[in-house]
């Protein structure tokens, strides 16, 4: 299936736009690729796309100011869409890096054709508000996830919304974006692959 017909299919599903509505924006939407460790976005940038994952997987992450290490903050694979969310809707700097953790093929649209096709539809102004209520869901989720659940059931929730992430990304990666260190989650996969 091409890349295009793969993000009519995603936009149908997740916001019920018609063909017609999406043609309106065949124009707008580029290809790009991203070799591995390629940034989708810099710390301190703005984020003018909004990119819709074919292949490749991407991180956000941020330094921590006093020991210099990465944090993993959230992860995006294929048939997602990746932002920097904030940024992206304010147009303000963002507040950590978004980079791909593997190559990557990647359709992007700019928030100008973004806001266009919001004001000549109401299918797209649905899908930003839909898009919008996703980005809240996942940070909240994300948030949530460190103060109600544990560890394992953080792991069991990201094989879930990446089911492919252990072929392609490195498990250092993985224990940041779990909170965890390899050891821990070492033992969790052990633990659950017996089960």
């Amino acid at each position: 299936m091409k890349t295009l017909e793969k993000l009519a299919l995603t936009l149908k599903e997740f916001a019920g736009l018609h063909e017609e509505d999406f043609e309106k924006s065949v124009p707008y939407w580029t290809e790009l690729s991203y070799k591995k460790w390629e940034f989708f976005n810099e710390y301190k940038n703005v984020c003018k796309y909004l990119g819709f994952i074919d292949e490749g997987v991407f991180r956000s992450y941020m330094i921590d100011g006093k020991t210099g290490e990465e944090k993993n903050v959230f992860l995006y694979s294929g048939n997602q869409f990746v932002v920097s969310f904030k940024s992206f809707i304010n147009q303000a700097p963002c507040d950590y890096y978004t980079q791909a953790m593997t190559d990557a093929k990647v359709l992007c649209i700019h928030i100008i054709h973004l806001q266009k096709l919001y004001k000549e539809s109401h299918s797209w102004e649905r899908f930003g508000r839909l898009l919008a209520q996703e980005a809240f869901n996942v940070t909240i989720e994300r948030t949530e996830s460190f103060l109600f659940k544990t560890p394992e059931e953080r792991y069991i929730d990201l094989i879930k919304h990446h089911p492919d992430i252990f072929n392609t990304v490195p498990l250092y990666h993985i224990s940041s974006y779990l909170g965890i260190q390899g050891p821990s989650l070492s033992r969790i996969r052990k633990r659950l692959s017996g089960k």
